[in-house]
């Protein structure tokens, strides 16, 4: 089924790519509250073609007068589509068309400061054409950047400028959204002014498919509680010993709770409900689990190196634990800022200046290169386990046949796990990276980097986080069996053969390392 659903499902995201009618407010400069200039319909606004039309000069139109109105989403053969519930986040951002005038041109290099007075409404399919409720309103300001070719500077050619961040909804409630956006001419900051030539500027509105919101509801709905069942079953068996638990056996509990919190379907309420506040939770869920996994690893590795030093506490792992939470600590500070203001003003973007853009450009690469740096000390980390297990496996041939066939089929799933996790981890990371070039590409205006993921990658992934934590819960889960290895080789005791780490694989492993004499 999920094989299926996988390749069927289409691309994570859809763009549309519209051009706002240049609407005409004959009213101005006398105020009209949240009115709403509509740019197609019964109650369509009077509006220019472009804002060279002679009738702007004729009737004296001023650039104040212009509001550049959009209604999404776009009709298709005639038809009037919907927006959908299914589509759960919505991003808009704005290309600005600048052409050169010489008598007018645009000031290169000093990135002039843009003033946007934007609304923001929304109806329903249900209510009236003309009755555009405001959703949010703010008058924010964007740094304009633009560059053009010293051979192509002649009046009308265009200039080549820098995606601006618009706003960004955590949810998409309603069926209709309308924007409107005035560029007014300050009088009291003239660097507002000197914009060049605004020919006009076009809107990319990128938001989640519908189908694949589907596919991604379906796997949280399976994969909670099969992780939850498969959870409390582990720690039932972990109870059941006559001993206190150990570090590796709490921390894969815990990475057993954090997964089933992030699995949790809550996304449902977004299809009855407004509730924009999901989509921080689900990052601050990501965060955590994130935080969570590679700790683990590195514990789980530690507490696999088998040398002489005991490392059975978490203050063994301090150094590296701290270098995590702190680095986790410091996304989920940089989302916080972001998000969690759009809760209520979804025009606000740290990319909007200058220092915002660089300090969230500078987050994004520190995060990609600690995470390239994570995956090579792990790297580094598994490797002298496989070295210190290879330097004991000599004395393999001098055991008897049947001990000798246990610790060999032992050894072997004990790499293959390691191995296992080698590549969860490579993978892993380079979904992080990819996931966070793939967002912020839209947000830091280079349009000319493309890293996109399919929605096979991105189920696939976090299938292989659900399966491979299902395989340590079941296999370092306490066995009830006993198997008479010893009884044959020692006729003394029988010795428990289970594939935990303290007593356990790691415990067969290290009583095989740490025997003087065998046989």
């Amino acid at each position: 089924m999920c094989n299926g659903a996988l390749f069927s499902a289409p691309a994570p995201s859809s763009t549309i790519v519209s051009i706002p009618i240049n609407c005409i407010d004959y009213d101005h400069p006398v105020p009209k509250d949240k009115k709403a200039f509509i740019p197609r319909g019964n109650h369509s606004c009077a509006y220019v073609e472009n804002l060279f039309d002679k009738s702007v000069e004729t009737e004296k139109i001023e650039a104040n007068q212009i509001v550049f109105s959009q209604w999404l989403p776009l009709p298709r053969d005639n038809h009037q589509l919907r927006m959908s519930r299914w589509f759960q986040s919505m991003l808009t951002v704005i290309q600005m068309d600048v052409v050169h005038n010489s008598k007018n041109p645009y000031p290169l290099g000093k990135n002039p400061k843009m003033q946007l007075e934007c609304h923001l409404f929304y109806r329903n399919a249900e209510d009236d054409e003309n009755d555009w409720k405001e959703l949010a309103s703010a008058v924010v300001e964007r740094r304009l950047d633009c560059r053009i070719d010293e051979n192509q500077k002649q009046d009308g050619d265009l200039y080549e400028c820098d995606l601006l961040p618009f706003f960004e909804l955590g949810s998409v409630h309603y069926d209709y959204y309308l924007i409107n956006i005035r560029l007014p001419v300050s009088k009291r900051d003239d660097e507002m002014n000197k914009l060049g030539t605004v020919s006009g500027m076009t809107f990319i509105t990128i938001f989640q498919n519908g189908g694949f919101t589907k596919v991604w509801f379906s796997l949280k709905t399976v994969f909670f509680p099969l992780t939850l069942s498969v959870l409390i079953w582990f720690w039932r068996r972990i109870l059941q010993l006559s001993r206190p638990t150990n570090l590796l056996e709490r921390t894969l509990f815990a990475l057993g709770i954090i997964l089933s919190i992030m699995n949790f379907p809550l996304e449902w309420i977004t299809l009855l409900a407004n509730a924009p506040f999901v989509l921080l939770i689900n990052d601050i869920r990501e965060g955590a689990f994130y935080a969570m996994l590679l700790s683990f690893w590195l514990i789980f590795a530690g507490e696999h190196m088998m040398d002489s030093q005991e490392r059975n506490k978490l203050s063994s792992y301090w150094k590296h634990l701290l270098a995590v939470i702190v680095g986790c600590l410091a996304l989920l500070i940089f989302d916080m800022c972001e998000r969690g203001v759009q809760l209520t003003n979804p025009f606000y973007s740290i990319w909007a200046t200058t220092t915002g853009t660089n300090l969230a450009l500078a987050f994004i690469i520190l995060a990609g290169i600690a995470a390239c740096g994570y995956f090579l000390f792990l790297s580094y980390m598994i490797f002298r386990v496989f070295r210190n297990i290879s330097t004991k496996t000599a004395s393999l041939p001098q055991m008897s046949s049947v001990r000798r066939k246990f610790y060999s089929g032992l050894i072997f799933r004990f790499k293959f796990l390691m191995l296992t996790t080698l590549l969860c981890a490579a993978l892993t990371v380079i979904f992080f990276i990819i996931s966070q070039v793939s967002e912020g590409q839209w947000k830091w205006g280079d349009d000319g980097i493309s890293l996109e993921y399919s929605s096979a990658f991105l189920a696939g992934v976090y299938g292989m986080w659900n399966m491979y934590v299902f395989a340590l819960l079941s296999l370092y889960a306490p066995s009830h069996k006993t198997m008479g290895v010893a009884e044959s080789l020692d006729e003394t005791r029988e010795e428990e053969v289970q594939l935990t780490q303290i007593p356990s694989e790691s415990s067969a492993l290290a009583s095989m390392i740490t025997k003087s004499t065998v046989d």
